[in-house]
């Protein structure tokens, strides 16, 4: 650990956490329910520029980059070592495509659909997650219920 306070410390991982100065300074520090907006945005404006904290964070975000570096990175070998592994079997052909399809969802390349059915049994589009939360604010402001 740094020579940072604990709260800078908690205030440095709630940061990279959340990628919100304000949020993770609310989370780190006492602040009151009546705390101005401004007050807390500019506290957290000025830790950040602490040249301190400013490291630690830069430090974690490399941590947590690495980490999921290193999670893609020896999942997708170990998916190509069972595809190979598979490959050499004459019964393997099912495995080697289960690993080639593991690879491809890892890394964002394969989504699976999936199907809506409205109350009639109809098949209907599912919404992306910007059109669902539209449909919910505009029946919220209309006072009701989502359907």
């Amino acid at each position: 650990m740094s020579d940072l306070t604990q709260k800078q410390e908690a205030f440095a991982l709630a940061f990279v956490e959340t990628g919100n100065a304000s949020a993770a300074y609310r989370q780190a520090f006492d602040v009151g329910a009546d705390t101005k907006p401004e007050t807390v945005w500019s506290n957290a404006s000025r830790l950040l520029a602490d040249s301190k904290v400013a490291a630690r964070v830069k430090e974690l975000r490399g941590m947590a980059r690495d980490m999921a570096l290193i999670s893609v990175g020896s999942l997708t070998e170990e998916l190509e070592q069972a595809r190979v592994k598979a490959m050499a079997d004459d019964k393997g052909a099912s495995a080697a495509v289960s690993a080639v399809m593991g690879k491809a969802k890892l890394h964002g390349l394969l989504v699976e659909k999936v199907a809506s059915v409205g109350k009639d049994g109809e098949a209907v589009d599912p919404a992306t997650p910007r059109e669902l939360a539209r449909e919910i604010a505009f029946a919220l402001a209309a006072g009701r219920k989502a359907e």
